[in-house]
């Protein structure tokens, strides 16, 4: 394919290099004529492993250039991936003024055109950035619409510096956002032969996943360095213990946990999570991001009562009330805590949970019970057609495949809070809605 690369920082650089070098025509474009005159020599820009070689290499065979003419750029390229930089403002939104001015620029270029362009962002922009801003901004410079010999693309890059170069070559899934269908045929012939999934989806989610992503790296980084402070405190090599923690890839380094829903609670997480921060205090070791855990978990059982009020005092249904389904145990379940704060305030409360029978509950099961909702038999009730009964509010913390069916046939006219996010629940209802989504 023949690509135009803007901007020639580490991620335009090792762009222009690795695409190169898998046979691609490239020109690589940018507003310092320092860093264009070291491409069409051969070097790179960039200091990264590995790719002054490839730069060399791409020029040598003659595959790759670059030019200070964005409009010769345009004219002599098919697609064009754009590599600007998109630096914080002060409130840490990000700056888009280089972006801004070189969609202008493209779109301008691309309006002397007569086939096809399909433009492709990859700086790390809000979600909602490509198709709010940089489609009427390119839209109204090249004079017609997406769709219309005009492609507009949003592929986040996962390059890491110093090791940008094998990124490249292994990226873990190439991520698509297109506005039109030939801007995701466009990318999968630019990737063609890279391993990993090729994944479809709008751009939003395609924004949101770069954020996402290099948020999760640095709350990893800090689990291991606070959780690591804490154990040394406690005599102990914390790379060992970790190294052990990173062999478990069924819970801890997986999917598992990683689904947007309700508060975690029962017998165990909130525990060890109140021993650990006991531990790092005795030990005079500050956690701060640990220590939150607690207000976090807190601040969505928040959330979810926001959602349910929001239209005022209405009877509710809430089926749910252990902490998770298929048990009875309702220790720190955040499901009890959603009621009692519903309770509190004045809400007509009818709860049904297939495992929970009142006659049954023992021990410290039966003790947390009696302390927090001590009129739990009066609330319970044995079957979900009696607990739907006189509700205009269904709060759904979690439901077998029967009390489902019966939630689907009586939701019309209701509200639906779904809290865990059944698929057999979206639709039941104009007024669905879940916590997360």
């Amino acid at each position: 394919m023949k690509v135009s690369v803007f901007g020639l920082g580490y991620v335009g650089a090792v762009s222009c290099a690795c695409l190169a070098d898998r046979g691609h025509d490239v020109i690589g474009v940018d507003i310092h004529p320092a860093k264009v005159e070291m491409v069409l020599r051969g070097e790179s820009p960039v200091v990264e492993e590995g790719i002054e070689e490839l730069m060399a290499a791409g020029v040598a065979a003659c595959r790759l250039r670059a030019t200070l003419d964005l409009d010769l750029a345009i004219a002599q390229s098919e697609v064009s991936l754009i590599s600007v930089a998109t630096p914080s403002n002060a409130d840490f939104t990000p700056d888009l003024t280089a972006v801004d001015k070189v969609i202008t620029a493209i779109g301008r270029a691309i309006a002397k055109k007569a086939g096809h362009h399909t433009i492709v962002l990859r700086s790390t922009v809000p979600p909602g950035t490509t198709e709010e801003r940089i489609q009427p901004l390119l839209e109204a410079a090249a004079g017609r619409r997406v769709g219309d010999r005009l492609s507009l693309v949003f592929n986040p890059e996962f390059l890491r510096e110093g090791s940008s170069v094998k990124d490249f070559y292994q990226p873990p899934q190439t991520v698509i956002g297109s506005i039109d269908e030939h801007g995701y045929a466009v990318m999968e012939q630019l990737y063609a032969g890279l391993p990993g999934a090729f994944v479809r989806t709008n751009c939003r989610v395609a924004e949101s996943v770069k954020y996402l992503c290099n948020v999760f790296h640095a709350l990893k980084i800090v689990f291991a360095n606070e959780s690591g402070s804490v154990l040394k405190a406690c005599g102990l090599d914390s790379r060992e213990v970790l190294k052990i923690f990173c062999q478990d890839t069924q819970l801890n380094i997986s999917a598992a946990y990683m689904r947007p829903g309700f508060a975690f609670g029962g017998s165990c997480l909130p525990k060890e999570v109140k021993g650990f921060i006991t531990l790092a205090q005795l030990h005079n070791v500050a956690i701060p991001a640990l220590a939150g855990l607690l207000g976090s978990n807190g601040a969505h059982i928040d959330r979810a009562y926001e959602l349910i009020a929001r239209d005022g005092r209405k009877p509710v249904a809430l089926f749910g009330l252990a902490f998770k389904p298929g048990t009875d145990d309702m220790r720190d379940s955040p499901l009890v805590a959603l009621a009692e704060k519903l309770m509190g305030k004045g809400f007509e409360l009818a709860i049904y949970d297939n495992s929970v029978k009142v006659s049954r509950l023992l021990g410290k099961n039966r003790e947390f019970i009696d302390r927090e909702i001590p009129h739990l038999e009066r609330l319970l009730r044995d079957q979900p057609d009696a607990a739907l009964e006189g509700a205009e509010i269904i709060v759904i913390g979690h439901a077998d495949a029967a009390a489902r069916r019966a939630i689907v046939a009586a939701a019309a006219g209701r509200r639906i809070v779904d809290l865990a996010g059944y698929a057999d629940l979206q639709g039941a209802s104009a007024a669905y809605e879940g916590i997360c989504w």
